[in-house]
C-alpha cells in the first residue's frame, strides 16, 4: 500500500501582515517610549483595553464606512454575540469611559499603544495589522483642550527628534463643510461622509480627482469605480471654492488671518460655520500663547478619514526630505492626527460627552523617522555569548551566564549544540562582543578565554600593521573569577 504523503503547509504569510524584525521593533519601542513620556509629563495615565470589542458597541463607526460588514475582523463567541478585533483604539476608550463613567475623574486623560486591525483591501505600506498611540481627553469640552491636544501633537513630534520645520500641524474644523452643505441645502449624512471622504482624497487624487468624488463617481486605474456624492456642478463648485481657500491663504502676509475672514464671510450666516469660526479663532489664540506658531497652520483641506469626528481635527505633516538609493525622493505625508468626537461616548450613556483626541501610526511613523535618522532607537546591550566548549558541563555554563547576567551583562548560553566553529559563527552572526570559552583546559587551570568579537571586527576594517593585534589582542585569558571583571573593564575602554 502506498504511503500517503505528509501534508506539509507552505510557509507563507497572510496579505496586509507583516514581520518586524528587531531593528525595527527597537526603532517603534524607541518611538513609544519618546511619546509616552510626553503623555505622562501633561499629566495622561496609560489605559490598556482588550483586542476584542463586541460588534455593536463598534456601531456605525467603522474604518470603513462604505463596506461596514468587511472593515472589521468578527467572530461569534459561543453566547452568538459577535466580537471584532479592535480597529483603533478610540471606540474602545468610549466604551470604557461609558462603562466606568461615575468611577472617573472628568476630564479622563488617557494614553494607549497597542496593534489594532483593519479589514481592507492591503497595498504598499497599507497593513491589516499594525500598531496606533493615542492621547485623548474625554469630558473635555470647549476650544482649550482641543488646542491642548495640537500643541500636544507638536510636543510629540519634538520628543521624536523633529525640530522646527521638519513638521506641520493642519488644523481644520469638519463644522466648517456642515456650513458649505447647509448653504447647498442638502446636508444629508451619507452624501456629507461622502464628501469628506473627496476632500480627504485631494492629496492623492487632486482637483479632478475630488471633483469626480463629489459628482458621479470616479473609476481608478484598476477598474475600481467608487460612487461619489452625487452634488450637481453648481454645489461642487462651492464645495471646491471652500478647499481652495487653503491655496489662496498660502499666498498672504498673515494666512492665519486671510483664512478666518475668508471663513466667516463666507461661512459665518450659517449656524455650524460661525461656531467652528469662534472655536478655530480660540485655538489660534492659545496656540499662540503656547509658542507653537511655526508649528502649526489653518488648512480647509484637512477632514480626517473617519466618521466619528465632530469638530476640530488636524493632521500631522512631515515637511523633512529624504531620498532612496536611486536618488528618488521619498514622500511622507501625514504620520499622525485627531480631533474633536463629542458623540461617541453618547452612544452608550445616552447624554453628551465631549471628547478630543490625537493618534499616530507607529510603524508608518518610525519608518519615516528612520529615513530622516531623526530615530535615536537605543542600540541593544553588547551580547556575550557562552560557547558549550565540553557538552557534559552546560550546567556550568549556565551558571557562568547567570552571574554575567547579574552584573547586568547581556548574556546567554549557546544550547543549539555543534563544534566550537559553529558556536563562534553563531555569535559572529549575532552581533555579540564576546565569546566566553571553557574547556577541558581552561577549567583544569582556573580560567577563562575570551574573544573580543567587537574588537577583532574593527581592527579587521582598520588595520593597517600587526602592531595593532599585539597591543590589543582579540583573544585573552583571564581568571575564573575575574571573568566580568574583564569584560566590564573591555566594554568601558
Amino acid at each position: 500500500m502506498a504511503k500517503t504523503k505528509a501534508f506539509k503547509p507552505k510557509a507563507r504569510r497572510p496579505r496586509g501582515f507583516e514581520d518586524r524584525a528587531a531593528d525595527v521593533l527597537r526603532a517603534e519601542r524607541a518611538l513609544v517610549a519618546a511619546a509616552s513620556g510626553v503623555y505622562e509629563r501633561w499629566g495622561f495615565e496609560p489605559l490598556e483595553t482588550p483586542a476584542f470589542e463586541y460588534a455593536d458597541a463598534l456601531g456605525k463607526f467603522l474604518p470603513d464606512e462604505e463596506r461596514p460588514n468587511e472593515g472589521v475582523f468578527a467572530l461569534q463567541d459561543d453566547d452568538e454575540q459577535w466580537m471584532a478585533l479592535r480597529y483603533d483604539l478610540t471606540a474602545p476608550l468610549a466604551r470604557f469611559a461609558a462603562e466606568n463613567f461615575q468611577n472617573l475623574a472628568k476630564p479622563f486623560r488617557r494614553y494607549q499603544f497597542g496593534e489594532v486591525w483593519r479589514n481592507e483591501k492591503p497595498g504598499p505600506g497599507r497593513f491589516r495589522q499594525f500598531v496606533q498611540c493615542d492621547a485623548d481627553s474625554v469630558g473635555a469640552g470647549g476650544p482649550a483642550a482641543d488646542a491642548e491636544m495640537i500643541a500636544l501633537a507638536a510636543e510629540v513630534m519634538g520628543a521624536a527628534g523633529l525640530t522646527e520645520g521638519d513638521f506641520l500641524i493642519r488644523v481644520n474644523d469638519r463644522r466648517l463643510l456642515d456650513g458649505v452643505l447647509e448653504q447647498l441645502g442638502d446636508a444629508a449624512a451619507e452624501k456629507r461622509l461622502r464628501v469628506l471622504r473627496a476632500i480627504d482624497k485631494l492629496d492623492r487624487l487632486g482637483l479632478e480627482g475630488v471633483e469626480q468624488l463629489l459628482g458621479a463617481g470616479r473609476k481608478d486605474e484598476s477598474g475600481d469605480f467608487t460612487e461619489g456624492a452625487g452634488l450637481d456642478a453648481g454645489q461642487a463648485a462651492k464645495v471646491l471654492s471652500f478647499v481652495e481657500i487653503q491655496s489662496l491663504a498660502a499666498e498672504q502676509a498673515d494666512p492665519t488671518r486671510f483664512t478666518l475672514d475668508r471663513l466667516t464671510a463666507t461661512l459665518g450666516e450659517t449656524s455650524s460655520g460661525k461656531a467652528a469660526v469662534g472655536d478655530l479663532e480660540a485655538i489660534v489664540d492659545m496656540l499662540d500663547a503656547l509658542g507653537k506658531s511655526p508649528s502649526w497652520t489653518l488648512d480647509t483641506t484637512v477632514v480626517r478619514g473617519l466618521g466619528y469626528y465632530t469638530g476640530p481635527v488636524f493632521e500631522a505633516e512631515l515637511l523633512a526630505s529624504a531620498t532612496y538609493e536611486d536618488g528618488s525622493p521619498m514622500r511622507f505625508g501625514s504620520v499622525g492626527g485627531g480631533g474633536r468626537y463629542d458623540d461617541l461616548v453618547a452612544r452608550f450613556t445616552g447624554q453628551a460627552v465631549p471628547a478630543t483626541g490625537f493618534s499616530f501610526g507607529v510603524s508608518r511613523f518610525a519608518a519615516a523617522l528612520s529615513a530622516l535618522g531623526r530615530l535615536d532607537a537605543a542600540e541593544p546591550d553588547p551580547l556575550v555569548v557562552v560557547v558549550a566548549a565540553e557538552k557534559d558541563r552546560m550546567a556550568d555554563y549556565f551558571r557562568l551566564a547567570a552571574e554575567l547576567r547579574a552584573a547586568g551583562l547581556r548574556a546567554e548560553s549557546f544550547v543549539g549544540g555543534g563544534n566550537m566553529g559553529k558556536q563562534l559563527k553563531y555569535a559572529d552572526r549575532r552581533g555579540a562582543a564576546f565569546a566566553v570559552i571553557v574547556g577541558s583546559e581552561e577549567r583544569e587551570a582556573g580560567t577563562v578565554a575570551v574573544k573580543d568579537l567587537a574588537l577583532g571586527k574593527r581592527l579587521a576594517e582598520k588595520m593597517t600593521d600587526r602592531s595593532e593585534w599585539e597591543e590589543r589582542p582579540q583573544q585573552f585569558t583571564v581568571p575564573r573569577d575575574g571573568l566580568v571583571a574583564a569584560i566590564l573593564e573591555r566594554l568601558q575602554g
